[in-house]
């Protein structure tokens, strides 16, 4: 298999500086990190979890399995827990009164409602424990690896951790996938119960593009915010955690993303259809498959004007791949470096259809390994 190390992940002299303890920038579209700090360590979400409970339900609305209109009933568990007699972020749900999924959703999204979360995990998994297997099985499927979830509001649980590349990862999927749910994320208020609240962003206001996503407070995670904002066709996403106010989350995640319109432009480095590379075969009818971008579709990166970082490309897949090969079967990933960080990682497809080889064919291949096999075998002795 080939494969690369972790890169380091210092903060060079002339890099932006944040106050933030745990920062990343991305490109919504690619993926591209364009600043990251401490991106990797677990920390407590608070109220940033509440999108991964999101992306569960338009998941089981997207799949058929739940409707906007449908109605739960707010249950004495999600009213004493989540509602007015708990003290935290509430849409102020009425005990046993029933509820339409899509005011849930958005007393979740615009007022960070913790009665909405609890209403919704237990009208979908019965119970918010099991509903936090759900948001952590959805997890693993979209590439989220190191983060856990317990429960659906972000409550303080000493298990539940998260990193800000995954929450990065989560938004960049939202906003991808959901275009028709991502609005909410926007909206500026929301009443419920004749309570009117306003969305707590503080980024919407700012006249940056800014058009969601979500803030997050507990005295363990400090002050959290996610946020997404386009400026001229190019959307970025932020993610910081653990400041110390309201005022500076808003401050440091508007710098950043400031920092980000205004110093980076896009690259294309491998067109639409253009072959990236070649992977070795394994009892095929040839002994390469070119590869191409995922869906065919071109390869662009963000890079700082005028940088003078060197930019690499390494293919990296488990190989050689075995025989046959279908057309747009994924095949490993492009990995950039720019500099010393890995900038993106783009997903790589065989460009044409292979069959297995002939019985002559397959016997060279088994014999080729065999040898690399006992070759590598003696490497790990030594």
């Amino acid at each position: 298999m080939a494969q690369s190390g972790g890169m380091a992940t210092a903060t060079r002299k002339d890099e932006f500086q944040t106050a933030a303890p745990y920062a990343i920038l991305i490109e919504a579209q690619t993926g591209t990190v364009l600043f990251e700090k401490n991106a990797d360590q677990l920390v407590a979400p608070a109220s940033l979890a509440k999108l991964m409970t999101s992306e569960v339900v338009f998941n089981e609305i997207r799949e058929g399995n739940l409707r906007l209109d449908e109605e739960f009933v707010v249950s004495a568990n999600a009213w004493r827990k989540g509602g007015a007699p708990s003290g935290g972020s509430t849409m102020f749900a009425a005990v046993h009164s029933k509820i339409k999924v899509a005011d849930l959703l958005q007393g979740v999204i615009i007022q960070s409602a913790n009665d909405g979360c609890i209403v919704l995990a237990e009208g979908i998994a019965g119970n918010e424990n099991d509903f936090a297997r759900l948001m952590n099985g959805r997890a693993r499927e979209l590439g989220l690896i190191n983060s856990n979830f317990t429960n659906a509001t972000g409550l303080p649980d000493p298990d539940m951790r998260v990193t800000v590349r995954d929450l990065a990862k989560l938004a960049q999927h939202i906003v991808l996938t959901y275009p028709e749910f991502y609005r909410w994320y926007g909206e500026r208020e929301f009443t419920w119960n004749k309570i009117r609240q306003q969305n707590r962003n503080p980024l919407l206001s700012l006249n940056i593009g800014a058009d969601g996503m979500k803030t997050g407070f507990t005295q363990e995670a400090g002050y959290g915010l996610v946020g997404s904002a386009m400026q001229h066709g190019l959307r970025l996403i932020v993610v910081v955690n653990g400041l110390k106010s309201d005022k500076e989350r808003g401050d440091e995640a508007r710098r950043l993303l400031e920092w980000g319109f205004s110093g980076f432009e896009q690259r294309l480095l491998f067109a639409e259809e253009q072959i990236v590379g070649h992977a070795k075969l394994f009892g095929a009818a040839q002994s390469y498959v070119a590869l191409t971008g995922q869906g065919r579709q071109a390869i662009r990166l963000m890079v700082p004007r005028n940088t003078t970082d060197r930019i690499i490309a390494r293919i990296v897949y488990r190989g050689p791949v075995v025989a046959p090969v279908r057309r747009g079967q994924p095949v490993g990933v492009l990995k950039i470096w720019r500099g010393e960080r890995v900038a993106l990682e783009a997903p790589l497809e065989a460009m044409e259809e292979v069959g297995t080889g002939n019985v002559a064919q397959r016997a060279i291949d088994a014999a080729s390994e065999l040898v690399i096999g006992v070759f590598r075998a003696g490497l790990r002795k030594l």
